[in-house]
């Protein structure tokens, strides 16, 4: 089956440059209003379908890698962060095809189409090869629970662009205001977390393609049921430059960038479990990178991240955004409903034998959940429309990326992924 895992590869990368160019196709698309082109209406139409056959055939990419990949691997492919994550992808092209087919609206392709780029490309941090399943994710009940959930935060994301799109078209940007100031701040900090992922990609694979490499040995202590202290030596292997050396560690080799010649920083004496200082490096580099895209941004553009984007939303209306989100969030929390907590209990009770066990990863689900419910119950009963109900959108889906990233990486529990 290694032919089938090959070819499942390669139709992976053709859909992330079809979506790359399909990005680019729907800037094009509505680009003839910004440039006030003689006859946008036509410039319109004929890139909406260029643009919007490009992303199609992403997707059928993206599929094709889907299937050939459970067939060459033996099991479904999402049993680890690379294979969810890249699923997660899929779906969000997927719901992000079917909001498309009902509103017609090509600017959304401006801002979901990247959501699942930047997706994909974080999925290709982690190992890719085909793992063999441990007897917990060996269920039938896994599938359920994962596929389900996916496509309910498949369509978050969608709902999440939508609503991030209607404040970049509402905020006054050229308002001093106390009320549009506190606006534009908090615009410009969703924007911000959204560049932190894309640096902290951007920088594991230049170290990665540099070849960086930093090892430590760690001496992990453990206490037992019996309040019995013990102690083990691990080795810690860090890809990304170690700014943060492990809790009681000893460096074994460090390969140096801009003169540093050893960590600037020990993880704190409370971060002693196994991994927890590469995952305080990994935040801390998450941070420096996305920073540094931020600022190298607002040097090319010479204001505020919205108020670049701001025009590009002229003739838009706010209320089809508005619609856009609420729909596609209302058909997404039903989904995640059933697969992030239905069935993810049913197989918590075959795997683990218990229906629920306050796990960070079931907890932050949870949580998701409630916030979720929060926001149908104040569009629906209160009348939390427009401003409100877009803030609650793009609020949602942080909570959402810091369940699937945050808990994976940085808090330790049973649904943990090492760091980089």
């Amino acid at each position: 089956m290694k032919s089938l895992l090959d070819f499942s590869g390669d139709a992976f990368l053709a859909a992330f440059f079809l979506y790359c160019l399909a990005f680019v196709f729907y800037v094009i698309a509505i680009s003839g209003k910004m440039w006030k082109k003689s006859d946008p209406a036509a410039h319109l139409k004929r890139w909406k379908v260029i643009s919007f056959t490009t992303s199609t055939l992403g997707t059928i990419a993206q599929i094709t890698y889907f299937f050939t990949r459970w067939i060459g691997g033996g099991h479904i492919p999402t049993s680890n962060m690379y294979e969810f994550m890249s699923f997660l992808s899929m779906m969000i092209m997927v719901a992000f095809t079917i909001v498309y087919l009902i509103y017609r609206t090509a600017v959304l392709g401006v801002f979901a189409v990247p959501v699942a780029i930047i997706v994909m490309a974080y999925a290709s941090v982690f190992p890719q090869e085909v793992q063999p399943l441990i007897p917990a994710l060996n269920s039938i009940w896994l599938k359920i629970h994962v596929t389900t959930a996916a496509t309910g935060e498949a369509f978050f994301a969608v709902g999440f662009a939508a609503g991030l799109m209607y404040l970049l078209r509402t905020v006054d940007f050229a308002s001093k205001t106390k009320k549009a100031v506190r606006a534009q701040r908090w615009v410009e900090i969703t924007l911000l977390s959204v560049l932190i992922i894309i640096g902290f990609i951007a920088s594991v694979f230049t170290f990665r393609a540099m070849g960086y490499e930093a090892v430590f040995k760690q001496t992990i202590v453990t206490v037992d049921s019996q309040q019995q202290e013990s102690s083990k030596i691990e080795e810690v292997k860090y890809k990304l430059p170690a700014i943060v050396a492990p809790y009681d560690s000893e460096t074994v080799k460090f390969d140096s960038f801009l003169g540093m010649s050893k960590p600037l920083f020990e993880a704190p004496s409370w971060m002693n479990g196994a991994n927890a200082g590469r995952k305080l490096n990994t935040v801390v580099w998450a941070v420096i990178s996305g920073l540094i895209l931020y600022g190298l941004l607002r040097l090319i553009v010479r204001k505020s991240l919205g108020a670049a984007i701001h025009p590009a939303m002229d003739g838009i209306d706010p209320e089809d955004l508005d619609e856009i989100s609420y729909r596609a969030i209302a058909i997404g929390f039903p989904l995640f409903t059933l697969g992030a907590l239905i069935f993810a209990m049913i197989w918590a009770q075959i795997a683990w034998s218990r229906f629920w066990g306050w796990d960070p990863k079931e907890v932050w689900a949870l949580i998701t959940w409630l916030f979720y419910s929060a926001y149908l119950h104040l569009r629906l009963s209160r009348g939390w429309q427009g401003t409100k109900s877009s803030w609650l959108a793009v609020i949602g889906f942080l909570v959402v990326m810091f369940t699937l990233v945050g808990v994976n990486l940085v808090i330790a529990g049973l649904h943990s992924y090492a760091g980089v």
